[in-house]
């Protein structure tokens, strides 16, 4: 896989609770290169692929417990609920900067704003 590509496989695997960032990935790829864990090879265009080395397989076999696993474990499903919802939202709220008129933009930009009240309305509650 490429960088991106991890990035992208270590949210799906986590549930999008961890979503390492390429500024964490990419120095991380390079020590794993340096100790040999893993090899990059360059393609076309400006991706390079990586893949464990026979070092890399054996240090990957004795991981008992992967780290999305770790992050999953005990997680609220509610909160996991949420966050997809959130990320959803975000989605459209950011097509919409893109594909709604100025009236429809208006209207979305009302409705986040009146979302954002009720969340506070709803915290000011008394359990």
């Amino acid at each position: 896989m490429h960088g991106y590509e991890i990035i992208q496989e270590v949210a799906e695997r986590s549930q999008d609770l961890w979503k390492p960032s390429p500024g964490s990935v990419y120095p991380t790829l390079q020590l794993l290169v340096d100790e040999g864990l893993i090899v990059g090879t360059e393609t076309e265009g400006s991706k390079k692929l990586f893949e464990l080395t026979d070092a890399g397989r054996d240090a990957a076999d004795k991981v008992e417990t992967p780290p999305w696993d770790e992050i999953t474990d005990g997680a609220d499903p509610a909160h996991m609920n949420l966050r997809a919802a959130i990320g959803q939202l975000f989605g459209a709220v950011a097509q919409s900067a893109h594909a709604a008129s100025a009236e429809q933009q208006q209207r979305i930009l009302d409705i986040v704003n009146n979302a954002r009240r009720e969340i506070y309305t709803i915290l000011a509650e008394d359990d």
